[in-house]
């Protein structure tokens, strides 16, 4: 018999074959027992059709169990009974009150066939039969048992809306463990996400799993805390020296001259292991992804080797190296000589302090040994450096934002910037220079000194807009400077190449715009006439007898504004012939250009009455009783236009 269909990995069949239908509506089989028919039924219900045929085969006899004769009635070793298998008799056997796998109940009168559609307690693919008036299940196409007639199944077409196509089934188990299966795996995705997005937002303001500080424990710190931890490391980062006879100190990384920053090492702490990718974002939250943080700092070598020659050799005995050092009262680097004697064998306590710095939180204790040396740093060496520094103060910084404003760099400031690192060992002095403290200096300082605000400028106009003052009000661009960084980069080249610069601070610069404004108030002077007439939007309200300047300090011809007042002045000046003069308590002053300006003139009331600038004029200023400086002084306000205008008389006028 040909299978053309797959078959499991346990051996069954899927379905049952035409072949098989057709053998069984052919042959008588032995009845059986509730039990086996129901086992029975239920392979053949999931397409077992292997199991079913073999099936107690040597003693039950099941549904189906047939097969041709001479076929040997054990299962091969395969563990298949082929068709064609004579079944056993056994004993018959009433119906169970159950069936199986979904057969529902089996009652006297229902027999079950394959390829029809179940009742609501039947299994798709079978269908019951009526009125067969006997116990017991007759199995599909196989003789009841003697106390029930014999009826043949009558094969019927497969029930489309509940087939049991048994590869379905196997299909729907497959399908159900991988849906399980993904489900599994989208779950601990989801974990996965969901912890890393929690991490992640937990972490974003700490700093990150995995970020070493030395000894000290750092992960989870906020900002706020990490001052003190740092505080703390550098403490407890104690070095104790000894000498080669037991003596010894206790020395903090300050005493051996070590700057920490610790606002620095915090902001190191914070961004260590940055991320600015979605990997780094995985790996900044990964506890076991290290990054190790030093402490921010530089170390003075000679301030090292000054404390433990201090603490260690006798004064009397100790080495010194010559040295420089910033004079503020002579703005100037000094060198001081040195002398030779004993020196602590510095170099093991250096290592020291840089592990300290690279791991802090951990005391060390070492012991070192002293030498005798001449002076470790030479004077002519030292006097080198304090040459090199003071042409840095020399050659001025002069900052500007390519304005009107720019402001030269104090040289106290640029000698604070300047660092001196000795090294006895070596016998050296080197400069370097301070970029934080430069930057630091450059953020406050530049917007203070350069910034400004803008300001229109004011011209003063006529009532037809013919402009009168040009810029009464002087413009003034704003500025706002930015990228102080890029100024201190400046900076720190121009001290390291010891040539001074003129550094360009980069700016955002807002022109200023012109306005214009109309003159209510304009004051003519005329000198040919030696009257001051007074005009209020245009038109005269007041004239005045006025005494202008003498021929040799005539009143300036032009136009010019009131721009200052005093209610009484004592006025000075020179007269022709070189003598000072002082007019005491002068009333009513207005100046217009300079020191020429409208005042009270009670010693000069005939020059005014005669209108003679020639014998009885001033030394500049117009002359005015002192009713009429004063109407001027109280109705023109600072702004107002003053125009001189026509020639010197040869004499009075009046």
């Amino acid at each position: 018999m040909t299978d053309e269909r797959d078959q499991q990995p346990d051996g069954r069949y899927d379905a049952l074959s035409d072949d098989f239908e057709d053998f069984a509506a052919t042959q008588a089989m032995p009845p059986l027992s509730a039990d086996a028919a129901a086992e029975a039924i239920a392979d053949l219900t999931y397409g077992n059709v292997a199991d079913a045929a073999r099936r107690n085969a040597r003693a039950a006899g099941t549904a189906g169990a047939y097969a041709a004769p001479a076929m040997p009635a054990e299962p091969a070793d395969d563990g298949f009974v082929p068709l064609g298998t004579p079944a056993v008799p056994v004993t018959p056997a009433a119906a169970a009150p159950n069936g199986s796998a979904g057969i529902g109940s089996a009652d006297a009168t229902r027999v079950f066939t394959a390829g029809a559609p179940a009742e609501a307690s039947g299994l798709a693919g079978f269908q019951d039969v009526p009125d067969l008036g006997a116990a017991g299940i007759v199995a599909y196409g196989v003789p009841a048992t003697d106390d029930a007639p014999s009826v043949l199944a009558v094969p019927v077409a497969p029930a489309a809306p509940e087939s049991l196509d048994p590869g379905a089934v196997t299909a729907r188990r497959s399908r159900k463990g991988l849906v399980v299966t993904l489900c599994v795996v989208l779950a601990l995705l989801a974990a996965l996400v969901g912890s890393f997005l929690y991490a992640r937002a937990h972490y974003a303001d700490r700093v990150a799993p995995g970020v070493r500080f030395g000894a000290v424990d750092v992960t989870g710190k906020t900002r706020d805390e990490l001052a003190a931890v740092v505080q703390q490391a550098v403490k407890d980062s104690g070095i104790t020296v000894k000498d080669a006879n037991g003596a010894g100190v206790t020395a903090s990384l300050e005493d051996l001259g070590v700057n920490v920053d610790v606002d620095k090492t915090v902001d190191d702490l914070m961004n260590a292991k940055t991320a600015s990718n979605l990997l780094q974002d995985v790996t900044r939250v990964i506890p076991f992804v290290h990054e190790d943080v030093a402490l921010a700092a530089d170390t003075d070598k000679g301030e090292l080797e000054a404390f433990l020659s201090e603490k260690l050799i006798d004064e009397s005995e100790r080495a010194v190296p010559s040295s420089i050092a910033y004079d503020g009262s002579q703005h100037l680097f000094t060198a001081t000589e040195g002398r030779s004697g004993k020196t602590p064998s510095a170099s093991a306590v250096k290592d020291a302090v840089d592990a300290a710095i690279a791991s802090p939180g951990t005391a060390a204790t070492l012991t070192i040994d002293d030498e005798t040396v001449d002076a470790p740093i030479a004077l002519a060496t030292a006097q080198s450096a304090a040459d090199a520094a003071n042409q840095r103060l020399a050659n001025k910084i002069v900052m500007t934002a390519g304005d009107a404003k720019q402001f030269e760099v104090p040289v106290d400031d640029v000698a604070s910037w300047i660092k001196v690192e000795s090294d006895s060992a070596k016998g050296t002095i080197e400069l370097s220079y301070d970029a934080t403290a430069i930057r630091k200096y450059m953020a406050e300082q530049l917007p203070a000194q350069l910034n400004q605000d803008m300001v229109s400028q004011e011209d003063i106009v006529d009532e037809n807009g013919a402009v009168l003052v040009e810029a009464k009000t002087a413009g003034v661009n704003g500025v706002a400077v930015k990228d102080t960084d890029q100024a201190a980069e400046q900076v720190v080249a121009a001290l390291e190449t010891g040539d001074g610069a003129q550094v360009q601070v980069a700016a955002d610069v807002t022109r200023f715009d012109v306005k214009q404004k109309k003159s209510e108030w304009r004051i003519v002077v005329d000198k040919s006439s030696q009257l001051a007439t007074v005009y209020q939007n245009g038109n005269a309200v007041k004239t005045f007898n006025i005494c202008t300047g003498t021929d040799n300090h005539q009143t300036t011809n032009g136009t010019w504004y009131i721009y200052l007042k005093y209610r009484v002045q004592d006025m000075t000046g020179l007269n022709d012939d070189g003598s000072r003069y002082l007019s005491k308590g002068v009333e009513w002053v207005s100046y217009f250009n300079g020191g020429e300006g409208f005042h009270t003139a009670t010693w000069n009331y005939d020059g005014i009455a005669d209108g003679d600038p020639v014998s009885r004029g001033s030394h500049g200023c117009v002359n005015m009783y002192a009713s009429d400086a004063q109407w001027v002084y109280q109705n023109c306000p600072e702004g107002t236009i003053v125009q001189v205008v026509g020639s010197q008389p040869s004499g009075a006028v009046r």
